[in-house]
């Protein structure tokens, strides 16, 4: 096999599958898919947001995390200045989200993509990037899912007229995104720079005037190493500190094998114990360091994002998550970039300096086998998203599912002591119980690959968000 990818859009997979089949590695299958994401899931990610990669490399049995996610910027932040939106997920559960240009913090996904293939990538940067720009001009479909996610996100993403505009396009019909399109060729021809100075920089300070072309010119990758935890005999590893999803997953996974349950219940009551730890001094712990080692030792925003899991033929591996965030509603005039909202999200605000990371829930993840990728996943979803990745992870290693069965089975998800329930799921012996008619977003949206004992791979995307699988023979 040459690999195996599933993202959250079919063609956003087909992209990176191509790339496999042309003797890309699993990063330049990442990277291809991550910029024609910036299409097929617009209302999700984006130039305008931040995200992270994980990176696992067979040759040496290395793995880093590549942290590009959104920066606070020198301006002022003022969140009286943000306008205040509702949104309702299948009518049982109201999230408020706070947007405007007031609400965007320094972008680092064109950074960040370009900084992963120029570390690990072996294709030419314009040949991944080229997909993406023929999408962009020549329009993709918009399907069932996506038209959820529009109808869902509808008050941010036709917030002003030019959203307004680019978004009128019904189920069926073709999205196209001329601008962003020439924002691409820039990125293809003059590397992410072009973002980040000159032009397209000035054009994204005057729509979010507490960017400075100063935040945007000394933004930088930074390189982690990632937190690890075993778990059934393997080993999961997942974004660290400052952010908070990986560390907090892994917390969940460290409860339950020392428990040695892993029905609903005990799944909730780990969730239980993660909302615990969250509590207090969590966030300012988390910019201060030991906090790992406090809650993965011995045991005694909400933000919209999609994620890409790859696994080459020779083993290397990437899991790469990117959002806007719920989008501020702004995008940069002339260029198709849509602003994140970042500086809005409950779950990011805290104790920030201008240039400091934002913290993210965002978790890209990666089990390893025996110095082999197990299973590479991620999800979309907010403060669900970790336990959509830990109930997948428990799905595979503890229950012994197959990935896709993994990930379609039912997700269960605590908060301020209610249990949510999608329909089929576990809810023996589970107390205050609120029960959801259908599968929803709410519960995450994941892309996950496997690879079996017998060597060979499967994928799957997750159905409550029109994800996709790929595996390249």
């Amino acid at each position: 096999m040459q690999g195996a990818i599933a993202a959250g859009h079919p063609v956003t997979a087909a992209v990176g599958a191509r790339v496999l089949a042309e003797g890309g590695n699993a990063v330049d299958a990442a990277v291809a898919a991550a910029f024609s994401s910036w299409v097929t899931e617009s209302p999700l990610t984006g130039p305008g947001g931040g995200g992270f990669m994980l990176v696992h490399r067979a040759r040496d049995d290395s793995m880093r995390l590549l942290d590009f996610f959104v920066s606070v910027p020198s301006g002022s932040i003022d969140p009286a200045a943000m306008d205040t939106i509702d949104v309702d997920f299948s009518s049982e559960a109201v999230t408020p989200y706070l947007i405007g240009p007031a609400s965007a913090a320094v972008p680092g996904v064109p950074l960040g993509l370009e900084a992963a293939w120029r570390q690990f990538g072996s294709r030419p940067w314009p040949e991944l990037v080229e997909p993406a720009i023929a999408l962009a001009r020549d329009g993709v479909e918009l399907i069932q899912p996506q038209a959820y996610l529009h109808e869902l996100l509808s008050s941010i993403l036709r917030f002003r007229p030019d959203g307004q505009a680019l978004y009128a396009v019904e189920l069926g019909g073709r999205l196209r995104m001329p601008e962003l399109a020439d924002t691409l060729r820039r990125i293809a021809d003059e590397g992410a720079a072009a973002v980040y100075t000159g032009e397209l920089a000035n054009a994204v300070c005057e729509a979010a005037p507490q960017i400075s072309p100063e935040d945007l010119a000394g933004y930088r990758v930074i390189r982690r190493r990632p937190v690890s935890v075993p778990f059934r005999g393997c080993e999961f590893r997942s974004n660290p500190p400052p952010s908070s999803g990986g560390l907090l997953i892994a917390y969940g996974l460290r409860l339950l094998d020392a428990w040695g349950r892993y029905d609903a219940c005990a799944v909730a009551d780990a969730m239980r114990e993660q909302a615990v730890a969250r509590a207090g001094s969590f966030l300012s712990k988390l910019y201060r360091g030991g906090l790992a080692r406090s809650l993965i030792g011995p045991v005694d925003s909400p933000s919209m994002t999609t994620h890409i899991a790859v696994v080459d033929g020779k083993r290397n591996a990437a899991s790469l998550s990117c959002s806007t965030g719920a989008g501020s509603g702004v995008f940069v005039s002339g260029t198709g970039i849509h602003l994140n909202n970042m500086l809005g999200e409950s779950d990011l605000a805290g104790l920030h300096k201008p240039g400091e990371r934002l913290t993210s829930m965002m978790a890209p993840s990666i089990v390893l086998s025996d110095g082999r990728p197990r299973l590479v996943v991620g999800s979309a979803g907010s403060a669900r998203l970790r336990g959509a990745i830990l109930q997948i992870v428990v799905n595979v290693l503890a229950r012994g599912l197959d990935v896709a069965a993994a990930v379609e089975a039912p997700r269960i998800h605590w908060e301020d002591g209610i249990v949510h329930a999608e329909p089929g799921a576990d809810v023996t012996g589970l107390d205050s119980v609120r029960q959801w008619k259908r599968r929803d977003l709410f519960f995450g949206g994941a892309s996950a690959v496997e690879l079996l004992a017998d060597g060979s791979l499967a994928a799957a995307g997750d159905p409550r968000r029109g994800g996709a699988g790929v595996v390249v023979e």
